[in-house]
């Protein structure tokens, strides 16, 4: 069996989808196995944890060297940065630091192994690539709100401090205290609170609230399904490239060479 066989084997395999499925099985097991040590087990049970672990983690060895000779030019699968992720908590998970002060360390990165799931299942990698692309236009969003935050926290700060200074005894704890009412954690008694004494002070609440939770929020969830969208059409035109469909610069071109034949004859 020549290499380049043997490489197209593994090709194949990295993307059969019933190869795909087991692999979120067992990372879906994975989480489990983490999940089960934190309960107060019997040591024999504990044995038994720790070599499913360790059998899970030869796996995702196993896994990730599938991926990458399955790669027709090995250079490229370091190049996405998921398969650097992958790789970095594979062979990290490797090392034995169970027994040494590394211990706390060495169960963080068996936790993360958790987010792999994103890196298998392609709707999960959309939709994590459209929120980190979404960063840039969400911070203006952010600024803002934090200068509403900062505008109604002062305003706070300065009629309700002699009423509660718990909540409102400086702008720091009025913004904490702004945070509890954009979240309607009994916001309500905050509010009767001060109602008590400025009897109008249900517009200070419900104006934030509309700003805040409404507004803002429907800004942010507009942004991110403007990006997924965009993210959408951008992999639907990989697709029909990679399925030899014509895009609609072909189908132009196509259109432009028929006139002038056209205008030839």
């Amino acid at each position: 069996m020549n290499i380049d066989n043997l490489q197209s084997r593994f090709y194949s395999l990295r993307h059969n989808r019933f190869f795909e499925l087991f692999v979120v099985g067992v990372i879906l097991f994975s989480a489990l196995v983490i999940g089960a040590k934190t309960y107060d087990i019997p040591d024999n049970i504990l044995m038994v944890i720790g070599w499913l672990d360790v059998g899970i983690t030869l796996f995702f060895l196993l896994e990730v060297s599938v991926r990458f000779m399955g790669e027709p030019k090995k250079r490229n699968f370091f190049k996405n940065a998921w398969n650097v992720f992958d790789t970095l908590i594979v062979i990290v998970s490797l090392i034995p630091v169970e027994d040494s002060e590394l211990a706390l360390v060495g169960r963080l990165i068996r936790i993360f192994r958790v987010l792999r799931m994103v890196s298998i299942v392609p709707e999960l990698r959309l939709l994590l690539n459209s929120l980190l692309k979404a960063l840039p236009q969400l911070g203006y969003v952010i600024l803002l709100m934090f200068i509403i935050f900062y505008i109604y926290a002062a305003v706070g700060a300065s009629f309700f401090a002699s009423i509660n200074a718990t909540l409102w005894g400086d702008i720091s704890i009025s913004m904490l205290t702004l945070f509890r009412v954009m979240t309607f954690e009994d916001w309500t008694d905050v509010m009767y609170e001060t109602m008590a004494v400025y009897s109008l002070s249900w517009i200070y609440y419900l104006s934030f609230i509309f700003l805040t939770t409404f507004a803002f929020l429907n800004m942010v969830i507009g942004i991110v399904v403007n990006v997924m969208e965009e993210e959408h059409a951008i992999e639907a035109r990989e697709q029909a490239l990679a399925d030899g469909e014509p895009t609609i610069q072909d189908l132009s071109n196509q259109i432009k060479e028929l006139k002038e034949m056209l205008k030839n004859r």
